[in-house]
Protein backbone atom coordinates (compact mmCIF):
# COMPACT_ATOMS: atom_id res chain seq x y z
CA UNK A 1 0.00 0.00 0.00
CA UNK A 2 1.93 3.38 -1.07
CA UNK A 3 2.08 6.20 1.45
CA UNK A 4 2.36 9.70 0.77
CA UNK A 5 5.91 11.00 1.87
CA UNK A 6 5.29 14.77 0.30
CA UNK A 7 4.22 17.23 -1.90
CA UNK A 8 7.09 19.07 -2.75
CA UNK A 9 5.48 21.60 -4.76
CA UNK A 10 4.43 20.06 -7.84
CA UNK A 11 6.28 16.57 -7.09
CA UNK A 12 4.52 14.43 -5.95
CA UNK A 13 6.26 11.84 -3.78
CA UNK A 14 5.18 8.54 -2.13
CA UNK A 15 6.85 5.25 -0.92
CA UNK A 16 5.60 1.52 -1.35
CA UNK A 17 7.57 -0.79 0.67
CA UNK A 18 11.34 -0.49 -0.83
CA UNK A 19 10.09 1.66 -3.51
CA UNK A 20 10.34 5.66 -3.64
CA UNK A 21 7.48 6.47 -6.10
CA UNK A 22 8.09 10.32 -7.67
CA UNK A 23 5.05 11.81 -9.72
CA UNK A 24 5.13 15.30 -11.58
CA UNK A 25 2.20 16.74 -10.63
CA UNK A 26 1.36 19.79 -13.35
CA UNK A 27 -1.58 17.72 -15.19
CA UNK A 28 -3.03 21.40 -16.42
CA UNK A 29 0.50 21.84 -18.16
CA UNK A 30 1.14 18.20 -19.49
CA UNK A 31 3.51 17.84 -16.55
CA UNK A 32 6.11 20.37 -18.23
CA UNK A 33 9.23 20.28 -16.18
CA UNK A 34 9.65 23.78 -14.42
CA UNK A 35 13.31 24.82 -12.57
CA UNK A 36 11.50 23.44 -9.03
CA UNK A 37 10.84 20.31 -10.03
CA UNK A 38 14.09 19.56 -11.04
CA UNK A 39 15.73 20.91 -8.43
CA UNK A 40 13.53 18.67 -5.99
CA UNK A 41 13.63 15.74 -8.34
CA UNK A 42 17.81 16.32 -7.87
CA UNK A 43 17.59 15.91 -4.07
CA UNK A 44 15.15 13.28 -3.76
CA UNK A 45 17.74 10.90 -6.13
CA UNK A 46 20.81 11.96 -3.98
CA UNK A 47 19.07 11.23 -1.01
CA UNK A 48 18.30 8.32 -2.21
CA UNK A 49 21.05 6.96 -3.67
CA UNK A 50 22.68 6.05 -0.48
CA UNK A 51 19.50 5.13 1.41
CA UNK A 52 19.37 1.25 2.10
CA UNK A 53 15.95 0.77 2.48
CA UNK A 54 15.07 2.14 -1.30
CA UNK A 55 15.42 -0.67 -3.75
CA UNK A 56 14.26 1.31 -7.00
CA UNK A 57 12.64 4.36 -8.30
CA UNK A 58 9.26 4.98 -10.24
CA UNK A 59 8.64 7.69 -12.23
CA UNK A 60 5.47 9.05 -13.99
CA UNK A 61 2.70 11.83 -14.65
CA UNK A 62 -0.11 12.62 -13.45
CA UNK A 63 -3.23 12.75 -15.55
CA UNK A 64 -3.93 10.52 -18.54
CA UNK A 65 -2.74 12.92 -20.74
CA UNK A 66 0.99 13.08 -20.41
CA UNK A 67 3.81 12.00 -18.52
CA UNK A 68 5.53 15.06 -19.22
CA UNK A 69 4.90 17.05 -22.43
CA UNK A 70 8.72 19.05 -22.03
CA UNK A 71 9.95 21.72 -20.45
CA UNK A 72 9.06 25.11 -19.23
CA UNK A 73 9.72 26.95 -22.43
CA UNK A 74 7.17 29.80 -21.01
CA UNK A 75 9.73 30.71 -18.49
CA UNK A 76 12.68 30.55 -20.32
CA UNK A 77 11.11 32.97 -23.15
CA UNK A 78 10.22 35.21 -20.10
CA UNK A 79 13.59 35.17 -18.69
CA UNK A 80 15.36 35.60 -22.18
CA UNK A 81 12.70 38.67 -23.48
CA UNK A 82 12.80 40.36 -19.90
CA UNK A 83 16.86 39.49 -19.32
CA UNK A 84 19.16 41.61 -17.78
CA UNK A 85 22.31 39.19 -18.13
CA UNK A 86 23.01 37.38 -20.60
CA UNK A 87 22.24 33.47 -21.57
CA UNK A 88 25.73 33.11 -20.78
CA UNK A 89 25.69 34.38 -17.53
CA UNK A 90 26.16 31.92 -14.59
CA UNK A 91 23.04 33.29 -13.03
CA UNK A 92 21.02 33.67 -15.95
CA UNK A 93 17.96 31.04 -15.59
CA UNK A 94 18.48 29.76 -19.08
CA UNK A 95 21.79 28.83 -17.97
CA UNK A 96 20.66 27.65 -14.33
CA UNK A 97 17.64 25.78 -15.90
CA UNK A 98 19.82 23.60 -18.29
CA UNK A 99 22.56 23.11 -16.15
CA UNK A 100 20.31 21.33 -13.50
CA UNK A 101 17.83 19.98 -16.02
CA UNK A 102 20.75 18.11 -17.60
CA UNK A 103 22.59 16.71 -14.87
CA UNK A 104 19.61 15.87 -13.46
CA UNK A 105 18.93 13.39 -16.54
CA UNK A 106 22.31 12.54 -16.06
CA UNK A 107 21.80 11.52 -12.85
CA UNK A 108 18.92 9.31 -13.80
CA UNK A 109 21.28 7.52 -16.80
CA UNK A 110 23.86 6.61 -14.32
CA UNK A 111 21.57 5.77 -11.10
CA UNK A 112 23.05 3.47 -8.95
CA UNK A 113 19.53 1.72 -8.31
CA UNK A 114 16.82 0.64 -11.44
CA UNK A 115 14.45 3.44 -12.25
CA UNK A 116 11.70 2.62 -13.82
CA UNK A 117 10.00 5.42 -15.82
CA UNK A 118 6.77 5.13 -17.30
CA UNK A 119 6.43 6.72 -20.84
CA UNK A 120 2.23 7.23 -20.86
CA UNK A 121 0.30 9.61 -23.10
CA UNK A 122 2.00 12.50 -24.19
CA UNK A 123 6.18 12.30 -23.85
CA UNK A 124 8.03 15.16 -25.12
CA UNK A 125 11.40 17.09 -25.37
CA UNK A 126 12.09 17.08 -21.49
CA UNK A 127 10.27 14.33 -20.75
CA UNK A 128 12.23 12.14 -23.25
CA UNK A 129 15.24 13.49 -21.04
CA UNK A 130 13.54 12.12 -17.81
CA UNK A 131 12.42 8.57 -19.00
CA UNK A 132 14.37 7.75 -22.16
CA UNK A 133 17.83 7.64 -20.34
CA UNK A 134 16.38 5.14 -17.61
CA UNK A 135 17.22 1.79 -16.95
CA UNK A 136 13.54 0.76 -17.61
CA UNK A 137 11.65 2.04 -19.89
CA UNK A 138 7.68 1.03 -19.77
CA UNK A 139 5.31 2.27 -23.00
CA UNK A 140 1.68 1.73 -23.61
CA UNK A 141 -0.97 1.58 -26.05
CA UNK A 142 -0.93 5.74 -25.27
CA UNK A 143 2.28 6.45 -25.44
CA UNK A 144 3.05 9.46 -27.97
CA UNK A 145 6.50 10.37 -27.91
CA UNK A 146 8.34 13.13 -30.09
CA UNK A 147 11.27 15.82 -30.07
CA UNK A 148 9.47 18.62 -31.88
CA UNK A 149 12.16 21.66 -30.78
CA UNK A 150 12.97 21.81 -34.43
CA UNK A 151 9.46 23.73 -35.34
CA UNK A 152 10.13 26.10 -32.21
CA UNK A 153 13.80 27.15 -33.68
CA UNK A 154 15.08 24.92 -31.16
CA UNK A 155 17.09 21.44 -31.27
CA UNK A 156 16.38 18.00 -29.85
CA UNK A 157 18.27 18.54 -26.57
CA UNK A 158 18.34 16.26 -23.45
CA UNK A 159 20.85 13.62 -25.04
CA UNK A 160 18.40 12.87 -27.39
CA UNK A 161 21.06 13.13 -29.82
CA UNK A 162 23.16 10.03 -28.49
CA UNK A 163 20.10 8.17 -28.26
CA UNK A 164 19.28 8.82 -31.82
CA UNK A 165 22.27 8.81 -33.70
CA UNK A 166 21.99 4.90 -32.24
CA UNK A 167 18.53 4.14 -33.63
CA UNK A 168 18.32 1.76 -36.98
CA UNK A 169 19.35 3.23 -40.21
CA UNK A 170 18.22 7.13 -40.51
CA UNK A 171 15.68 6.62 -37.98
CA UNK A 172 16.99 9.05 -35.81
CA UNK A 173 17.77 11.54 -37.92
CA UNK A 174 14.48 11.38 -39.53
CA UNK A 175 13.02 12.22 -36.23
CA UNK A 176 14.98 14.31 -35.24
CA UNK A 177 14.43 16.61 -38.27
CA UNK A 178 10.62 16.27 -38.47
CA UNK A 179 9.78 16.08 -34.74
CA UNK A 180 7.23 13.06 -35.71
CA UNK A 181 5.67 11.14 -33.16
CA UNK A 182 5.86 7.58 -32.84
CA UNK A 183 4.35 4.99 -30.70
CA UNK A 184 5.25 1.81 -28.49
CA UNK A 185 5.99 -0.09 -31.47
CA UNK A 186 8.25 2.25 -32.85
CA UNK A 187 9.71 3.61 -29.45
CA UNK A 188 10.86 0.13 -28.59
CA UNK A 189 12.41 -0.53 -32.46
CA UNK A 190 14.13 2.59 -31.78
CA UNK A 191 16.03 2.03 -29.17
CA UNK A 192 13.75 5.07 -26.59
CA UNK A 193 11.91 2.65 -24.80
CA UNK A 194 12.11 -1.27 -23.48
CA UNK A 195 8.88 -3.03 -22.73
CA UNK A 196 4.70 -2.14 -23.01
CA UNK A 197 2.35 -2.47 -20.41
CA UNK A 198 -1.03 -1.89 -21.26
CA UNK A 199 -2.23 1.55 -19.33
CA UNK A 200 -5.12 0.06 -17.38
CA UNK A 201 -2.09 -2.07 -15.72
CA UNK A 202 -0.09 0.74 -14.97
CA UNK A 203 -2.09 1.05 -11.09
CA UNK A 204 -0.37 -2.17 -10.57
CA UNK A 205 3.03 -0.97 -11.22
CA UNK A 206 3.80 0.19 -7.66
CA UNK A 207 2.90 -3.11 -5.89
CA UNK A 208 4.77 -5.38 -8.34
CA UNK A 209 7.69 -3.11 -7.55
CA UNK A 210 7.41 -2.75 -4.15
CA UNK A 211 10.06 -5.44 -3.25
CA UNK A 212 12.40 -5.23 -6.00
CA UNK A 213 16.25 -4.44 -5.43
CA UNK A 214 17.99 -4.94 -8.47
CA UNK A 215 17.51 -5.32 -12.35
CA UNK A 216 17.01 -8.54 -12.86
CA UNK A 217 13.85 -8.63 -10.31
CA UNK A 218 12.77 -5.36 -11.64
CA UNK A 219 12.45 -6.96 -15.18
CA UNK A 220 10.88 -10.22 -14.11
CA UNK A 221 8.25 -7.91 -12.32
CA UNK A 222 7.31 -5.68 -15.36
CA UNK A 223 7.61 -8.89 -17.66
CA UNK A 224 4.48 -10.34 -15.56
CA UNK A 225 2.42 -6.81 -16.49
CA UNK A 226 3.63 -6.60 -19.90
CA UNK A 227 2.03 -7.31 -23.15
CA UNK A 228 2.68 -7.06 -27.02
CA UNK A 229 2.66 -3.65 -28.75
CA UNK A 230 0.85 -2.53 -31.97
CA UNK A 231 3.57 -3.29 -34.93
CA UNK A 232 6.69 -0.75 -35.44
CA UNK A 233 5.48 1.90 -38.45
CA UNK A 234 9.12 3.02 -39.23
CA UNK A 235 10.09 -0.44 -39.90
CA UNK A 236 7.57 -0.34 -43.16
CA UNK A 237 9.00 3.05 -44.33
CA UNK A 238 12.54 2.12 -43.97
CA UNK A 239 13.68 2.04 -47.51
CA UNK A 240 12.47 5.69 -48.68
CA UNK A 241 13.52 6.81 -44.94
CA UNK A 242 17.21 5.98 -44.83
CA UNK A 243 16.94 6.67 -48.55
CA UNK A 244 16.64 10.12 -47.76
CA UNK A 245 17.76 10.91 -44.35
CA UNK A 246 21.19 9.16 -44.64
CA UNK A 247 22.40 12.01 -46.57
CA UNK A 248 25.21 14.28 -45.24
CA UNK A 249 23.43 17.77 -45.30
CA UNK A 250 20.35 19.40 -44.77
CA UNK A 251 20.28 20.49 -48.25
CA UNK A 252 20.62 16.85 -49.89
CA UNK A 253 17.84 15.17 -47.54
CA UNK A 254 15.41 18.02 -48.83
CA UNK A 255 16.30 17.55 -52.37
CA UNK A 256 16.03 13.72 -52.14
CA UNK A 257 12.73 13.95 -50.09
CA UNK A 258 11.61 16.32 -52.98
CA UNK A 259 12.48 13.66 -55.54
CA UNK A 260 10.78 10.55 -53.56
CA UNK A 261 7.76 9.31 -54.27
CA UNK A 262 6.50 7.65 -51.29
CA UNK A 263 3.73 9.75 -49.57
CA UNK A 264 5.05 9.69 -46.21
CA UNK A 265 8.11 11.39 -47.69
CA UNK A 266 6.24 14.43 -49.18
CA UNK A 267 4.86 15.13 -45.41
CA UNK A 268 8.15 15.07 -43.93
CA UNK A 269 9.39 17.41 -46.49
CA UNK A 270 6.57 19.99 -45.70
CA UNK A 271 7.19 19.53 -42.10
CA UNK A 272 10.87 20.35 -42.76
CA UNK A 273 9.75 23.44 -44.58
CA UNK A 274 7.77 24.94 -42.15
CA UNK A 275 10.72 24.12 -39.73
CA UNK A 276 13.74 26.53 -38.66
CA UNK A 277 16.34 26.54 -40.97
CA UNK A 278 19.13 27.03 -38.67
CA UNK A 279 17.99 24.39 -35.99
CA UNK A 280 17.76 21.56 -39.10
CA UNK A 281 21.18 22.43 -39.33
CA UNK A 282 22.43 22.35 -36.47
CA UNK A 283 20.75 19.62 -35.35
CA UNK A 284 22.10 17.28 -38.19
CA UNK A 285 25.18 18.29 -37.13
CA UNK A 286 24.45 17.42 -33.54
CA UNK A 287 22.74 14.42 -34.29
CA UNK A 288 26.06 13.17 -36.76
CA UNK A 289 29.05 14.03 -33.96
CA UNK A 290 26.92 12.07 -31.38
CA UNK A 291 27.20 8.82 -33.33
CA UNK A 292 31.03 9.23 -31.78
CA UNK A 293 30.88 9.96 -28.67
CA UNK A 294 31.37 7.27 -26.32
CA UNK A 295 29.40 8.20 -23.01
CA UNK A 296 26.03 10.34 -23.24
CA UNK A 297 27.78 13.02 -20.38
CA UNK A 298 29.24 14.48 -24.25
CA UNK A 299 25.95 14.51 -25.47
CA UNK A 300 24.82 16.73 -22.69
CA UNK A 301 27.82 18.85 -22.59
CA UNK A 302 27.62 19.56 -26.21
CA UNK A 303 23.23 20.31 -25.69
CA UNK A 304 24.36 22.68 -23.22
CA UNK A 305 26.49 24.92 -25.75
CA UNK A 306 23.79 24.41 -28.48
CA UNK A 307 21.09 25.80 -26.12
CA UNK A 308 22.55 28.72 -24.63
CA UNK A 309 23.26 30.06 -28.13
CA UNK A 310 19.61 29.04 -29.22
CA UNK A 311 18.11 31.54 -26.36
CA UNK A 312 20.97 34.05 -27.22
CA UNK A 313 20.07 34.10 -30.81
CA UNK A 314 16.48 34.78 -32.63
CA UNK A 315 14.57 31.44 -34.06
CA UNK A 316 13.85 29.98 -30.58
CA UNK A 317 12.69 33.12 -28.94
CA UNK A 318 10.82 33.65 -32.27
CA UNK A 319 9.07 30.03 -32.32
CA UNK A 320 8.16 29.91 -28.66
CA UNK A 321 6.15 33.48 -29.68
CA UNK A 322 4.63 31.99 -32.77
CA UNK A 323 3.57 28.87 -30.51
CA UNK A 324 2.53 29.48 -26.96
CA UNK A 325 2.60 33.68 -26.97
CA UNK A 326 0.85 35.15 -29.99
CA UNK A 327 -0.35 31.84 -30.89
CA UNK A 328 -0.19 32.63 -35.09
CA UNK A 329 1.71 29.79 -36.25
CA UNK A 330 3.68 31.91 -38.58
CA UNK A 331 7.08 31.96 -36.86
CA UNK A 332 9.46 34.71 -38.53
CA UNK A 333 12.65 32.68 -39.11
CA UNK A 334 16.29 34.79 -39.65
CA UNK A 335 17.70 33.29 -41.80
CA UNK A 336 14.57 31.92 -43.65
CA UNK A 337 16.03 29.74 -46.50
CA UNK A 338 18.54 26.43 -45.64
CA UNK A 339 20.58 27.75 -48.46
CA UNK A 340 21.28 31.06 -46.32
CA UNK A 341 22.30 29.29 -42.71
CA UNK A 342 25.99 29.51 -42.72
CA UNK A 343 29.04 27.20 -41.57
CA UNK A 344 29.59 30.14 -39.48
CA UNK A 345 26.44 29.98 -37.96
CA UNK A 346 26.32 26.75 -36.99
CA UNK A 347 29.65 26.88 -36.13
CA UNK A 348 28.36 29.66 -33.50
CA UNK A 349 26.06 26.99 -31.62
CA UNK A 350 29.10 24.61 -30.77
CA UNK A 351 31.25 27.32 -29.57
CA UNK A 352 32.90 26.64 -25.49
CA UNK A 353 31.09 28.27 -23.36
CA UNK A 354 34.22 28.81 -21.30
CA UNK A 355 33.67 28.58 -17.58
CA UNK A 356 30.10 27.32 -17.86
CA UNK A 357 30.80 24.08 -19.40
CA UNK A 358 29.21 21.34 -18.12
CA UNK A 359 31.43 18.73 -16.21
CA UNK A 360 29.69 15.71 -14.54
Amino acid sequence: MSETLLREGDVLVRSDGTLRWITLNRPQALNALTLDMAIAMTALLREWASDPNVGAVLLDGAGERAFCAGGDIRALYDSATAATTTPFSADSFPARFWAIEYKLDVMIARYPKPIVAVMDALVMGGGVGLSAHAAHRVVTERSAIAMPEVGIGFFPDIGASFLLARAPGAVGTYLALTGSRIGAGDAMAGGLADIHIAADRLKELPAALASCRSDAEIRAALKKLSGPAAPARLRKERDWIDGCFAADSVEEIVAHLAACRAEPAQAALETMQKASPTSLKVTLRNIRSASAFGKVEESFAQDYRIALACVAGHDFIEGIRATIIDKDRNPRWSPDRIEAVTPELVDRHFQSVGALELKF
